[in-house]
């Protein structure tokens, strides 16, 4: 069963360009030769939170994933043993789409729930005071 997945990994920053596209490529080539899909962004060079090695910035790429999790789980293998990779996380996304779905749907049911109501009772407007009869307000002092 294919699921989404989110792979943000970070890499040396003093990686040049051809050698960041090739490990892209190779990446995405090991996903779809496996049957998935496979996008990613390079959001380019950052500074880290904190010092990770002896790097304080890291060049970031976002791969999002729809595949089964063996899959998943060899990229993340193949990341561990390329060098210039710093760090690396993984997160399955597609549960939590689920959940803001079923979240969507309950909000909208009780929107048309709180519409429907209001809509049935017509509002009532206070009818307008004849002319020559004084309403307390405006009557003398």
């Amino acid at each position: 069963m294919n699921r989404n997945y989110e792979l943000m990994f970070i890499v040396r920053p003093d990686m040049v360009d051809e050698d960041l596209n090739k490990l892209i490529s190779t990446l995405e080539s090991s996903v779809t030769s496996a049957g998935g899909t496979a996008k990613s962004e390079v959001w380019g060079k950052r500074r880290l939170a904190y010092r990770v090695g002896k790097f304080n910035d890291g060049i970031f790429v976002l791969m999002m994933i729809e595949a089964a999790g063996a899959i998943v789980h060899e990229v993340e293998r193949r990341l561990r043993v390329t060098e210039p990779v710093i760090k690396f996380l993984t997160v399955r996304t597609d549960e939590e789409l689920k959940r803001l779905d079923k979240i969507k749907k309950i909000r909208d049911s009780k929107k048309k729930a709180s519409a429907q109501p209001a809509a049935a009772a017509a509002p009532v407007t206070p009818a307008a005071p004849e002319a020559g009869t004084e309403t307390p307000a405006s009557a003398p002092v």
